[in-house]
């Protein structure tokens, strides 16, 4: 039996691993489950998968829940304790990380430290300090196998090669196609400030949550994902092509130096990434829809706007000069998209604030340590907040 902590269950992925878990059968089993301020689905998840722990990581939630959690399952305090304690417990085979932003940077720190094999949805750890994580994951025996599902692709691409020997396959790779739907934007001619937090939230392929479907939107996501297959497949940057695909049927693919191109196919369904990290090495049958070939229309392809997507150019000029400026440019992102979900800025106010904090970072780590890659994250939030609320942003050029 696989015993599975899920961290963020009420999130999209948590709430897709739940749907894979409940289909694989009894020899896959919720050890535990984390969430936030979803209190009425999360309470929902406690009666339906009983687990033997869960943890909030809201006090208010948990002050709201503490006396309706049932006696099979043991609620924890609240905070980021109770979801490391969850990381790193010898009774999880497997742990989720489905959480949101920076927040699962520690826990998944926690994870790698106790060897864990993490499967994760959860980039923005790798793109603050990944080199220094894929670091840890040698030291400690861990293993990390990518959720999202361009990274997965990747993945199951490089299917023959050790998990931990990335580093080995780097000479037989000419390149990592990395391919990108374009988001709701993609075909758009109209004004892209006058872009509503709605429209930027519909998305054309996928359904996410929303910090992910906005950085989708602007393409910031793309950027993430580069530095996030440098780091997890041991690449450098020049390695790494991102490529427009609106279908969004292959996922992404490796084109080794032979010519040989081997790609991953399926239907826009992060059950399917989701299954093959719970499941792994082995594949089992899936509740997402099979890919017809014969169904296909056409599958297009092209290169990304630069111009266009402005987020994109910051985010590979980030993954460019490396050290802490990826970390920066994570944690000014984060701000940024929350302050345009509050209807704070523009959709285009969004680069903005990210320029606007890189121009005054100055990396000093390299390589970076974990610890400073947190003291970056904290004084890029800072910096970013300070320059949303005395307008400064509004001056940055782009």
């Amino acid at each position: 039996m696989k015993r599975i902590v899920i961290l963020g269950s009420t999130g999209s992925i948590g709430v897709s691993s739940l749907s894979v878990i409940s289909a694989l059968g009894e020899d896959y089993r919720v050890l535990a489950i984390t969430g936030n301020n979803n209190t009425e689905l999360f309470l929902k998840q406690i009666h339906e998968f009983k687990p033997k722990y869960a943890a909030l990581y809201s006090e208010e939630s948990y002050n709201k829940i503490k006396d309706q959690v049932p006696a099979h399952t043991k609620l924890l305090a609240p905070g980021i304790e109770s979801l490391v304690y969850l990381s790193i417990t010898p009774e999880a085979d497997l742990i989720i990380n489905g959480l949101v932003g920076s927040v699962g940077f520690i826990p998944l720190i926690a994870a790698v430290k106790a060897g864990k094999t993490i499967a994760l949805a959860n980039k923005e750890p790798i793109v603050m300090a990944g080199r220094a994580i894929m670091d840890e994951c040698r030291r400690w025996n861990a293993t990390i196998i990518p959720v999202d599902s361009e990274p997965s692709a990747v993945f199951q691409s490089l299917e023959n090669v050790d998990c931990h020997s990335y580093y080995k396959a780097e000479p037989q790779i000419a390149s990592i196609l990395l391919t990108a739907s374009g988001g709701p934007f993609f075909k758009y001619d109209g004004d892209l400030s006058k872009v509503t937090p709605k429209q930027a939230l519909a998305h054309p392929r996928w359904k996410m949550g929303k910090k992910i479907t906005i950085d989708s939107a602007t393409l910031m996501n793309k950027g993430f994902e580069t530095i996030e297959i440098m780091h997890l497949f041991a690449l450098p940057l020049e390695k790494v092509k991102i490529v427009i695909h609106p279908q969004s049927i292959i996922h992404s693919a490796v084109e080794y130096v032979d010519g040989s191109i081997i790609a991953e196919l399926s239907n826009p369904d992060m059950r399917l990434p989701i299954q093959y990290a719970i499941t792994y090495p082995k594949r089992m049958p899936s509740p997402a829809k099979r890919l017809s070939i014969t169904e296909m229309s056409k599958l297009e392809f092209s290169e990304p706007d630069l111009n266009k997507f402005p987020c994109l150019c910051l985010a590979l000029d980030a993954a460019k000069k490396g050290g802490s400026f990826p970390a920066a440019l994570n944690a000014a992102d984060e701000v940024a998209v929350s302050a345009f979900l509050e209807g704070k800025i523009l959709f285009t106010d969004i680069p903005k604030i990210v320029a606007g904090v890189l121009a005054k970072h100055t990396s000093h780590n390299k390589p970076l340590t974990l610890s400073a890659a947190a003291m970056v994250d904290e004084w890029a939030k800072e910096e970013a907040v300070d320059l949303l609320n005395s307008k400064r942003y509004k001056k940055v050029k782009i």
